[in-house]
């Protein structure tokens, strides 16, 4: 196994150390670090900054990140060597009670379909970004403790491009300028949940806009894919389909959709069929299909 993976007894004994409330995820990618200044390569890292909340009793641990670099970690305002940070691993000293730990990374684009994907499509040369974090792949984008027991709200900020699209496991939010170039879009914290079901969304993508009833009421609905399948997208057959789904599912299991939104997105290069992140499923889009199937 690499070396970043934990084993079933160092995920048992953190758990029983430490209890997760929060985190505050800020991603830079604008080709900046937190500073604002340029990145070496900014085709191929970004920087992003994980504020976490949680609860502890006194021991020793570690947060995990699958990083070029760590550039800053202050847990409690007090800094921390980053220079500790080895195999993926920054290690912690805990006293008993709540703490708060802000760590900055260099972090590193993927071509594989894991962690951030950053995809430049040959047909128009336009951009697109997406996540996939299961099983343990959240670290390759910001520091946490990546283990599904230790659950937390998540709320993302992403600095990007002002043309992009960027969505989240929150509803979708107006972007905030920044500057001539670039916006920011911050989302509303998430339910609690596991860190591998969490998503971003970011770059050209088009979208159509829906709606799906639940049991609970109207729920948002974006779906997403580049600019040069968008006219392909079967978007009638594709509202009808989730629409029966939420009806099956919300019957059988007897309870609401849980969700404030919920977005599909059709993505590049994607290593698997789909992936059932929280409010932003997304979908390898060879299923884009250029002709009406069958």
């Amino acid at each position: 196994m690499p070396a970043e993976n934990l084993t079933r007894a160092e995920a048992s004994a953190r758990a029983e150390l430490i209890s997760t409330t929060s985190y505050a995820v800020e991603l830079h990618l604008t080709g900046r670090d937190h500073t604002g200044a340029a990145l070496d390569a900014p085709t191929e890292t970004f920087v992003s900054t994980s504020t976490v909340r949680f609860s502890s009793r006194a021991g020793a641990t570690h947060i995990d990140a699958i990083a070029d670099t760590i550039c800053e970690a202050t847990p409690d305002g007090e800094p921390l060597d980053p220079t500790t940070f080895a195999e993926s691993r920054l290690p912690l000293q805990l006293t008993e009670g709540e703490h708060e730990l802000v760590v900055t990374g260099i972090y590193r684009y993927s071509r594989d379909g894991q962690g951030l994907h950053r995809f430049v499509d040959p047909a128009d040369e336009r951009t697109y970004l997406y996540t996939q974090f299961e099983s343990a792949d959240a670290r390759r984008v910001f520091a946490n403790f990546e283990q599904p027991d230790l659950k937390a709200t998540f709320q993302f900020t992403v600095n990007a491009p002002k043309d992009w699209t960027v969505v989240s496991n929150a509803a979708a939010v107006e972007p905030t300028p920044l500057d001539e170039e670039f916006a920011q879009w911050a989302f509303a914290p998430t339910k609690p949940m596991s860190t591998y079901i969490t998503a971003v969304i970011a770059g050209h993508y088009e979208t159509i806009a829906g709606e799906l009833t639940s049991r609970g009421g109207r729920i948002p609905a974006l779906i997403l894919a580049r600019a040069s399948l968008i006219e392909h997208v079967d978007s009638d057959r594709i509202w009808a389909t989730t629409q029966a789904g939420f009806e099956v599912f919300e019957d059988a299991f007897g309870m609401d959709y849980p969700f404030e939104t919920y977005d599909q997105a059709f993505v590049p290069e994607y290593n698997m069929g789909a992936m059932e992140n929280a409010g932003c499923v997304t979908f390898r889009d060879d299923l884009v299909f250029r002709s009406r199937a069958t």
